[in-house]
């Protein structure tokens, strides 16, 4: 769940599509993840999200090692530990995380 700042919605979606894609999309080629969607809406107040940003795993067991499987990505994709965390700090300019969540869907018998 992302706020973005005042006027930075579009700097962050910019982003979001140089990096944030790119990772997704390796990690969905090499069966990580299922699918992943950016839902992009208006705030209902001052202290809401403006985007939810959602991954789709098969199951919880895709949890079970998974850093250390998305490590070589980030590497591939956004560059060394020392490059990440210089994008992490630059990111905090245009955005705040306010949450995340894992849950799973259900079907109703």
């Amino acid at each position: 769940m992302v706020k973005t700042k005042p006027g930075m919605g579009d700097d962050y979606i910019k982003g979001l599509a140089k990096t944030y894609k790119a990772a997704m999309e390796e990690e969905k080629k090499l069966n990580l993840v299922v699918s992943y969607k950016i839902l992009l809406g208006e705030s209902s107040n001052e202290a809401d999200y403006n985007m939810l940003l959602m991954i789709e795993y098969k199951n919880m067991a895709a949890f079970d090692g998974l850093r250390d499987k998305l490590d070589p990505i980030a590497q591939k994709v956004l560059g060394s530990e020392d490059e990440r965390r210089q994008a992490a700090v630059k990111r905090t300019e245009i955005r705040e995380i306010l949450g995340s969540k894992v849950m799973r869907e259900i079907t109703l018998k």
